[in-house]
């Protein structure tokens, strides 16, 4: 399923094996312990980073297993959202190695880190609801806002289906950096991870900050928003 690894400060995030890394029950939950287990572990100065080895970063909900059972589909995407709740609230940096194709829900995931390495010699970035008849769940769509900032680029992926590139994700304002080969992107996210691990930032004020750059999509996930009050005193006990 994954494996997570320390590697000093840095925490990698491995989906396993040369499938699909299809999300279904069990490598979400999967994906949530060693989520969980990362932040548990973490001290001052930590980051995360997600990988998946074959092919593919993820290729989105089991829909193989779904089938045509509409009640399943909908059992994935409410287990899905949890997960983007974790990593929107991490108390650390993230980055996504994006070492193959990631479509759907695997697009998806990428997008819920704070950065996407991409190999340019193969693989997409592919929102592929609309082209097989699948409406976007509401909390897939405001990540996708708060994160594609483009209105031309959010619409090409969400409204066109487009199959994007590295370097034309890069034009984009999606994809941070590219790199010739698998290999050498999942080398040069750990690298960036440990650059910014090494900044020794306050976890919990690194979750603060990025949970209140993206208020919608964090409530969207069922991220609670703190009250101004909380907000204030939390401010205060840092002065």
């Amino acid at each position: 399923m994954c494996t997570l690894e320390q590697r000093g400060r840095v925490f990698v995030l491995t989906l396993t094996g040369d499938g699909e890394h299809r999300l279904g029950h069990a490598l979400i939950a999967s994906l949530r312990s060693a989520v969980a287990s990362a932040a548990a572990q973490a001290g001052p100065g930590a980051a995360l980073v997600t990988v998946g080895e074959g092919r593919f970063f993820s290729n989105g909900l089991d829909i193989g297993w779904a089938g045509n059972s509409r009640a399943r589909l909908r059992e994935l995407v409410d287990a899905l959202r949890p997960l983007a709740a974790d990593l929107l609230a991490l108390p650390m940096p993230t980055v996504a190695a994006v070492t193959g194709h990631a479509s759907a829900g695997g697009f998806f995931l990428a997008l819920c880190h704070d950065y996407r390495l991409m190999r340019g010699d193969r693989g997409v970035l592919y929102m592929s609801e609309v082209d097989i008849g699948l409406p976007l769940p509401p909390y897939f769509t405001a990540v996708l806002r708060a994160k594609i900032t483009s209105a031309n680029a959010l619409r090409d992926v969400a409204l066109r289906g487009k199959k994007v590139r590295a370097a034309e994700g890069k034009e984009m304002g999606i994809v941070d950096a590219v790199y010739p080969s698998a290999a050498e992107t999942a080398a040069e996210a750990f690298k960036f991870a440990e650059q910014l691990a090494a900044r020794k930032w306050d976890g919990g004020v690194y979750a603060s900050i990025r949970m209140s750059m993206f208020p919608e999509a964090c409530r969207s996930v069922g991220i609670v928003e703190e009250s101004d009050e909380v907000k204030r005193k939390h401010f205060a006990s840092k002065l």
